[in-house]
């Protein structure tokens, strides 16, 4: 399966419809992939939604966002995860909400974040938390989806693999100041589930807040076989989807799991 990862810098410097428009045509840039990769919030940046909500909240299907990435998608011919936007959901109020494209255009997946950033602030007060567990079954692979800050919570990552997952899509707007337990992170989700994990962020500085890049694809055994810089930069590799059912099988480490199966 070949994938793209599309590190955008997202900065003030450019309007949300500027870098929507900016990010489709990287989308269509990409049509010899099977799968292409966008970042958490790349519309506002993470760290500044505050700055712009109510106003950049947006309809998952009719949405500024997901127009242009339903036909990003179906002209490249893709599979496209474009990331997460703020997603406007009436009464229930607002939520980080990843969108999954078919090659079609269809919108195929909604994930909302199920872990918000921020404690007593940001989107921990901003946003409502999503509470579903979300696969895609892709020709090449099962997919498994989580945003950011879910990236600290195994349990999460253990529930998709319950659920089939053999791949694991993880957009961010991850912090510079953090960068190194990002990296670790990445790597222990891939190591303890057996999985290949695709974890895309940021770059530049939204909200004052200076991102972390390094975009990164680990593959089951936690090797790391791509890593980006700091800057704007696209990821584009090849990943044997075999090597998944061969790491489960040499090394059947998920057989030997004893808690969260319901008894001792």
């Amino acid at each position: 399966m070949r994938v793209s990862l599309i590190q955008l810098a997202v900065d003030a410097a450019e309007s949300p419809d500027e870098r929507r428009e900016r990010a489709a045509g990287l989308v269509r840039a990409e049509s010899g992939s099977d799968l292409v990769v966008l970042p958490e919030m790349w519309t506002t940046g993470a760290f500044a939604c505050a700055d712009f909500l109510p106003g950049e909240a947006e309809s998952p299907t009719d949405g500024p966002t997901a127009r242009l990435m339903s036909a990003a998608a179906r002209d490249a011919g893709v599979w496209l995860h474009a990331g997460s936007i703020i997603e406007q959901a009436g009464d229930e109020g607002l939520f980080n909400t990843s969108l999954l494209f078919t090659p079609g255009g269809e919108l195929a997946r909604t994930y909302r974040k199920i872990h918000l950033f921020g404690f007593d602030q940001g989107e921990a007060v901003l946003m409502s938390a999503g509470r579903e567990v979300v696969t895609a079954e892709l020709p090449e692979t099962v997919i498994g989806l989580a945003t950011c800050y879910d990236l600290r919570f195994p349990e999460l990552f253990r529930a998709l693999v319950d659920a089939g997952a053999e791949t694991l899509v993880i957009p961010a707007g991850w912090p510079a100041a953090r960068r190194a337990h990002w990296t670790l992170l990445a790597r222990a989700r891939a190591v303890e589930d057996q999985a290949y994990v695709l974890a895309v962020g940021t770059a530049g500085t939204n909200g004052g807040v200076e991102q972390a890049g390094h975009s990164i694809v680990v593959d089951p055994w936690g090797e790391v076989l791509a890593e980006a810089g700091a800057g704007e930069e696209i990821l584009r590799l090849d990943l044997d989807m075999d090597r998944v059912a061969r790491t489960r099988k040499e090394f059947p480490a998920l057989r030997n799991r004893v808690l969260g199966l319901g008894s001792l």
